[in-house]
């Protein structure tokens, strides 16, 4: 009875695991750069966002004298922004919602206190029309923030000078009989052009120059999370209106 030596693996064939095996890690690090860059993204882009409200009202401060309502209204965003930076710096997962009855018109006037000076200096006009309750909706307050904040400061940025900013709430009744809260926000920019409409939520899809292509992304993902929708309805060279969908008390 003879016994054949098994065959050796020389060259190419006997590194052939060994490639594959640092392909693989090369791949997992790149994701993970991947995700670190998401992140990085998200963040200065929420950075950004503090930063255009703490310019501003500085400068306002330094013309001024001393104003309480400007100094708190600086120390509220400083305090948005720490927890922000916190929370990642710490690498932890999505933090836990802080749920509570929000006072939704309370959220969409801080956020237009915010763009005050930008608005005045370009001359645009705002209109507000609150028709549903100021306390309609649960959620977390911070995060219904951001998402109104992006989606304000974005009409403001799509708008020329002498444009309109209109922001209405009102409450409607499902069919089945659920009670919902719709948001509009609209603007007289030039509007959205057709074949960008489906990518407008798409985390880094941008028009801007200098953009991040994450502040709609950043909306829709909080407003989801909130049981809700949001939807865009926009014709070019003729303003956009973006609607948030939310369910109501």
């Amino acid at each position: 009875m003879s016994s054949e030596a098994p065959e050796k693996k020389t060259g190419a064939a006997a590194s052939q695991p060994a490639v594959v095996a640092d392909l693989q890690a090369s791949l997992q690090r790149l994701d993970q750069l991947a995700n670190l860059g998401r992140v990085a993204a998200n963040v200065a882009h929420e950075i950004k966002n503090g930063l255009v409200a703490i310019n501003t009202f500085m400068e306002l401060l330094l013309e001024k004298s001393a104003d309480r309502e400007m100094a708190g209204v600086v120390q509220r965003e400083l305090k948005r922004i720490d927890n922000l930076v916190t929370q990642i710096l710490r690498l932890s997962a999505p933090r836990t919602a802080e749920v509570k009855t929000v006072r939704v018109h309370d959220l969409l006037d801080h956020s237009l206190r915010l763009l005050e000076h930008q608005m005045k200096t370009r001359l645009i006009t705002l209109k507000r029309n609150y028709r549903a309750p100021a306390d309609a909706v649960r959620g977390d307050e911070s995060q219904l923030q951001q998402a109104f904040m992006n989606l304000l400061l974005n009409a403001v940025e799509a708008m020329g000078n002498n444009g309109e900013l209109a922001v209405t709430t009102e409450i409607i009744t499902d069919t089945d009989g659920r009670r919902r809260l719709k948001i509009f926000i609209r603007d007289t920019g030039p509007g959205i052009a057709p074949e960008n409409l489906s990518r407008l939520f798409e985390p880094f899809f941008t028009t801007k120059k200098n953009g991040t292509g994450l502040g709609l992304a950043i909306c829709q993902r909080v407003v989801q999370e909130h049981q809700g929708s949001i939807e865009v309805e926009s014709k070019d060279g003729n303003g956009s209106t973006f609607i948030i969908t939310l369910p109501a008390e």
